[in-house]
């Protein structure tokens, strides 16, 4: 009946008027769980590095490097992807990336070298760069103004599935091998399936909106100049090269760092990465809506710096500890990215893909170039060092101050 009522909107002028105004949950969850599949099937990646090393006899660098390629496929398109659907919006493109993302996932479980590694993952960071901008665009026009809540919601399937990845190849790929990387081409499947028919809301029912909202939304937020704007956008930029930084150190190395200090099992440090993601995913959840309610330059402040006590601490701790700490830090930090995005697409109302094409693109760029930063300085001294080190980089948030207050007070 609600699927009935979506069509019919889309047919009727003053119901669609009627409809801008609400947010649609149906839509915001379906297209939440394909961001958690998606991400499900990236978290692969990361989660196979132990058993990719062994196999391989690669290097620290090297596994930077297959972060780095699979990182910047993943970020270089995603502003222009956003900048050409802002313009000529492609409903079903989101169906035809994650094709790409399948045939990722089918080289990644028969690679035999690490340049078929490299190539799997490119292939994969491809179909990436599609989903991103086109999905939050999705999420930003089922809003219904609750643009905060919506980019959460959205958020908190990505990072579900990026917690479920590493669980998951726990269970099935590292006890069975490389080859069992096979079954996630499953899930690719099914989102395959899932955003085509996301793609047909898309079309039949919010692409002529989209199209009116692009042409009557200035480019520019009123009240600022175009040199205010970039300014923020740069400051925002550094708050993402911050949170993405460590967050390349946690999910790509938390692992190691475990084993190489507690002595753990690979299994054992996978299941505290998954705890790690776990306490991410559900952090997420609270950025949007808090900002919508309190002022999102508040939560971008909470979020990033709140987290910097917690990060110092926890190169230092016993194995518990370790544990808590990274909790309490997942659980703050992950606020910040909604928090960032909207506000930024509140700088620039008439470029919403692109907008979130330059972010999710930027964050995964930083991720990549961290994961080969950081993994090449691991070579160099040692995995301890670099969690000592990435541990100021929270500290990095206290430039949130120089952001400018574009929502007014909030109660």
């Amino acid at each position: 009946m609600e699927r009935m009522a979506e069509i019919s909107t889309a047919a009727n002028p003053t119901g669609s008027a009627e409809a801008a105004q609400k947010t649609v949950f149906s839509i915001l969850f379906t297209i939440s769980f394909s961001h958690l599949l998606n991400d499900m099937m990236q978290a692969v990646i990361p989660a196979v590095y132990p058993l990719i090393k062994d196999s391989f006899h690669l290097s620290f660098t090297q596994i930077g490097l297959i972060t780095l390629t699979f990182q910047l496929t993943a970020s270089l398109l995603q502003p222009f992807v956003g900048f050409y659907t802002d313009r000529t919006p492609r409903p079903y493109s989101l169906s035809v990336g994650m094709g790409f993302t399948l045939i990722g996932l089918v080289a990644l479980a028969f690679a035999s070298s690490f340049g078929w590694v490299l190539v799997s993952v490119a292939l994969i960071g491809m179909g990436s760069s599609v989903f991103h901008p086109e999905s939050s665009r999705v999420a930003h026009l089922a809003s219904g103004g609750r643009r905060g809540l919506a980019q959460s919601v959205f958020q908190l399937g990505g990072n579900a599935g990026s917690a479920l990845g590493p669980l998951l190849a726990a269970l099935i790929v590292v006890p069975h091998g490389q080859v069992h990387v096979l079954w996630f081409s499953v899930a690719a499947l099914l989102a395959m399936v899932i955003l085509w028919k996301i793609g047909d809301w898309y079309k039949g029912h919010l692409f002529l909106r989209a199209k009116k909202a692009a042409a009557a939304v200035g480019d520019l937020r009123p009240g600022f100049t175009r040199r205010q704007v970039f300014f923020a956008i740069g400051i925002l930029l550094v708050l993402i090269f911050s949170k993405y930084f460590y967050m390349a150190s946690m999910t790509n190395y938390f692992t190691f760092f475990l084993i190489d200090k507690f002595k753990l099992p690979v299994q054992q440090s996978q299941v505290y990465l998954f705890i790690f993601l776990a306490a991410v995913a559900a952090g997420t959840l609270l950025g949007g809506p808090l900002g919508d309610r309190f002022g999102r330059k508040y939560i971008i402040w909470i979020s990033i710096l709140g987290a910097a006590p917690f990060t110092l601490a926890l190169p230092y701790v016993p194995l518990v500890w370790t544990v808590v700490l990274s909790v309490i830090i997942g659980f703050i930090i992950a606020s910040a990215f909604s928090a960032i995005l909207v506000y930024a697409q509140e700088l620039m109302p008439g470029k919403v893909g692109m907008i979130a094409g330059l972010f999710f693109g930027f964050a995964f760029g930083m991720g990549g170039l961290g994961s080969a930063v950081l993994g090449r300085l691991a070579d160099l001294t040692s995995i301890g060092y670099v969690f000592q080190l990435c541990a100021f980089l929270p500290l990095i948030g206290i430039v949130t101050g120089l952001l400018p207050n574009i929502e007014g007070k909030k109660r």
